[in-house]
């Protein structure tokens, strides 16, 4: 009787200690998403995007090239009434030509292209905030995950020290064997639950290093731990989300680039003017020549592109509504998710932990005192590890919650 007191004690103590001892210090979900964003593959792709609309935005403000224009005339072959003298009886013409483009054209192609590099900037800012969301989201369920595996093997060696003084309790004939059998078959279903809580940290630690960016996939602890999600707070608010989303400013910055081609469709209709000046030596004598040219818009006024590209700004303009309800709607989902889960783990999970730690110790004592049999001892044990795990993984869906509602009002975690 002796022994077995010391023994249930030792257990209470071990499953203490592995429950509130911390885990060495290591990775934390800020350290994760600033790695992310230092070398992140897309964003390094993204910015080369960057160096192609700042290139087109400079060849856009470049002025048309003059023409040089070699010109002979009047060249005849074979045999004429009068001697033909080439240099005398032909025309030869040497001058340049310059377009002039009006209605401000040029100035029209920079505002597009100048609308297109924004655009393209934001849209990086927008992949940049989209990555810290999926690492913060991916860091917490790896912690999760890593956190039930752990439970899970100090319970196996907290149940192994058991099955160990069960089989000296047998080979001294003080219990029965068939106490042993239950405690083994218990030891052998909590092995199974181990390695499917192994598979599942090591995926989602997989998961993390890849959302991170990253070609290899260490091993690594965690810095952060779930349970201070009961202790922050998240100050949620829709006007920030509707000011820091980035999809709202990409909207904008689409609706603005559409502006600036209709813009610039409107200024392609009217027609440039081409002029030029130069020398002519037509029969032995040398002159100048000069001259202006430029379209007729009779048919032809673009009329077609301009249409369109009205039609595409009142694209834009559909879609920067559709973007900012898409906000809203994510705002409120994510702050719905995030209310609902920090209640259940405040009001039932966090609970229920401690009547299942109450539970254990009520039928580890009747055991102790013989009032109670190893079945019970043991649906207690069970029960108090699954409350345990049910409240990790509830502090959890916190995270990840808290998680996406930051990233539902563009905030980096």
């Amino acid at each position: 009787m002796v022994n077995r007191r010391l023994l249930v004690v030792w257990i209470l103590l071990s499953f203490c200690v592995a429950w509130s001892q911390p885990l060495p210090a290591g990775l934390s979900v800020r350290d994760a998403v600033e790695r992310a964003l230092a070398s992140h593959p897309l964003l390094d792709s993204a910015a080369r995007r960057i160096d192609a609309s700042a290139a087109l935005q400079s060849q856009a403000g470049l002025a048309p090239n003059p023409r040089l224009v070699l010109q002979h005339e009047n060249a005849r072959p074979g045999s004429y009434r009068r001697p033909f003298v080439h240099y005398r009886d032909t025309d030869q013409f040497a001058f340049l030509q310059q377009t002039l483009e009006t209605g401000g054209k040029r100035g029209q192609r920079v505002e597009v292209a100048a609308a297109g590099k924004q655009r393209v900037e934001v849209e990086r800012e927008l992949l940049t905030q989209q990555i810290a969301a999926r690492v913060a989201v991916a860091y917490w369920a790896a912690l999760g995950a890593a956190r039930v595996h752990a439970i899970l093997v100090q319970s196996a060696e907290n149940l192994q020290r058991v099955v160990d003084y069960h089989e000296i309790r047998v080979r001294e004939g003080a219990i029965a064997e068939a106490d042993l059998l239950r405690v083994r078959v218990e030891a052998q279903r909590l092995n199974v639950d181990i390695n499917h809580a192994f598979l599942a940290a090591e995926r989602a630690r997989i998961h993390l290093f890849r959302e991170m960016g990253q070609r290899e996939f260490p091993r690594v602890t965690f810095a952060d731990t779930v349970e201070e999600a009961l202790t922050e707070t998240v100050t949620a608010d829709e006007s920030t989300a509707l000011a820091e989303r980035r999809e709202l400013r990409v909207a904008r910055a689409a609706m603005e680039q559409a502006r600036a081609q209709q813009s610039l469709q409107t200024a392609l209709a009217m027609p440039n003017v081409d002029v030029l000046f130069g020398y002519k030596r037509t029969a032995g004598l040398n002159t100048m020549v000069g001259g202006v040219q430029w379209d007729l818009p009779l048919r032809n006024r673009n009329q077609g592109n301009i249409a369109a590209a009205g039609a595409e700004y009142r694209v834009a303009e559909s879609s920067l509504a559709a973007a900012e309800a898409l906000v809203r709607a994510e705002f409120a989902a994510a702050l719905s998710a995030y209310t609902l889960h920090r209640r259940d783990v405040v009001t039932f999970l966090e609970p229920l932990q401690k009547q299942a730690d109450e539970t254990y110790r009520i039928a580890e004592a009747a055991y102790r005192e013989g009032g109670a049999d190893l079945l019970r001892l043991l649906d207690a044990q069970r029960i108090r590890i699954e409350a345990r795990l049910a409240f990790i993984q509830g502090l959890t869906e916190v995270r990840e919650a808290q998680a996406e509602l930051q990233a539902a009002m563009g905030v980096r975690p």
